[in-house]
């Protein structure tokens, strides 16, 4: 079994040599949704597994302390932290950050960083996901899924080939919203600095020139929502012919959002033998019927319970109480300065009209929701996040990876 090698760490992952860069797709470049369902001009890929160039993604060592620990002492630990395993050679979870065995250009960053210790999420979900195998992994918003995912990633590329030019990305990370998307490529943007790995997002709503000239630079990883990478899988634009590491975040957010076609066609794009994660808050049996699709004598790792759970680490209080007692609410919060408020709606057109009655009553509210651009989006957030606009009106584009300490109605 392969060690770590930190043979990348300070070296340019720039392009080396190869074919020049493949040129754009036809009907203009334009995406599918134009010219019928989105993907429809893509064509499901036969791979000829003989004749595909072999790749590392077993990269885990266990770590003595790791190897000493009794079954009793796993049983315990797993039991005291929620965890359930399912699946065939599952490696016992780490404790202690050091145990993961990370290179040590993952671990400056870590150390850096200050925490105790691995969230339940990443204790289990590391060792599982270093050693290759694909996984499932069920746990609540705001758990840690984020990194039990990249760090693992960028151990992955390290161990690959440079890319050439033509070369789509190594990692691809799927998500269902673009503020998703960009919060995961901020943390990939953080933590593979240290090994001089670039990434991009891609999303719709935003310009595609940046977008495209990101990738046709050479991206190791790449966060995007279906849309529109497939319009670019389309236009000839990017290409998985390297991608060996797949990751479905939020997927049970992205089939409610209806992106199975759009998943189902990305991925007949990308090779059989890759290693694929699904990430989940819950486990309906659409999203078990996709893992039994995608992944292939997967574990499946569950922290807490199967179904949507609140977060115990959020004090959460309820009130029921009728619309017209929302702004006397309002006033208790907001008395104190430093408080920031979530206010979620079922539909755009309410989202508009309490924060339309809001403004209009005074308060320092902003709306977000689908039909926003992203340039207006980005800008609420970011009024928002930094307290000049502390009420935030918004509908479910917000309900997952934002975080931001506030209070939610």
């Amino acid at each position: 079994m392969p060690g770590f090698s930190d043979r990348d760490r300070g070296r340019d992952r720039g392009y080396g040599s190869g074919p020049p860069r493949f040129g754009g797709g036809g009907r203009g470049g334009g995406g599918g949704g134009k010219f019928g369902n989105p993907g429809d001009r893509l064509r499901k890929k036969h791979w000829n597994l003989d004749e595909l160039s072999k790749f590392e993604k077993n990269f885990y060592q266990e770590h003595p302390d790791v190897t000493r620990r009794s079954p009793q002492e796993v049983a315990q630990y797993r039991s005291t932290k929620a965890v359930t395993v399912k699946g065939r050679d599952c490696p016992n979870p780490i404790m202690k950050f050091h145990e993961a065995s990370f290179p040590t250009y993952v671990m400056d960053v870590i150390n850096k960083a200050g925490w105790s210790e691995p969230t339940p999420i990443q204790a289990q979900g590391w060792p599982l996901a270093l050693s290759g195998k694909d996984m499932v992994g069920i746990a609540q918003t705001g758990s840690g899924k984020t990194l039990s995912y990249l760090l693992p990633a960028i151990v992955h590329i390290n161990h690959q080939p440079f890319l050439e030019r033509g070369d789509g990305p190594i990692c691809l990370v799927l998500a269902p919203t673009r503020e998703l998307a960009q919060q995961v490529q901020q943390v990939a943007a953080e933590y593979g600095r240290a090994s001089r790995l670039k990434s991009v997002c891609v999303y719709g709503g935003a310009p595609k020139g940046p977008q495209l000239r990101d990738l046709d630079r050479g991206v190791e990883i790449c966060i995007a929502t279906p849309g529109r990478l497939i319009d670019f899988l389309e236009a000839g634009k990017t290409n998985m012919r390297r991608c060996t590491y797949l990751v479905l975040d939020e997927a049970d957010r992205m089939l409610d959002m209806g992106f199975e076609p759009q998943i189902r066609k990305i991925v007949d794009q990308i090779r059989p033998d890759r290693q694929t994660l699904m990430w989940s808050a819950t486990w309906p049996k659409e999203v078990r019927q996709l893992a039994e699709d995608f992944l292939k004598d997967y574990v499946q790792i569950n922290v807490g319970a199967l179904q949507l759970s609140a977060n115990h680490n959020i004090l959460q209080i309820v009130d029921v109480f009728l619309a017209d007692l929302l702004l006397r609410l309002l006033e208790e919060i907001m008395s104190e300065k430093e408080n920031k408020t979530i206010i979620f709606t079922e539909t755009k057109r309410r989202c508009d009209e309490i924060t339309r009655r809001m403004r209009r009553d005074g308060w320092p509210a902003m709306g977000i929701h689908g039909d926003k651009s992203q340039q207006e989006r980005d800008w609420v957030l970011n009024e928002f996040k930094f307290g000049k606009a502390p009420i935030l009106i918004a509908t479910d584009v917000a309900s997952r990876g934002l975080g931001y300490e506030c209070i939610l109605l």
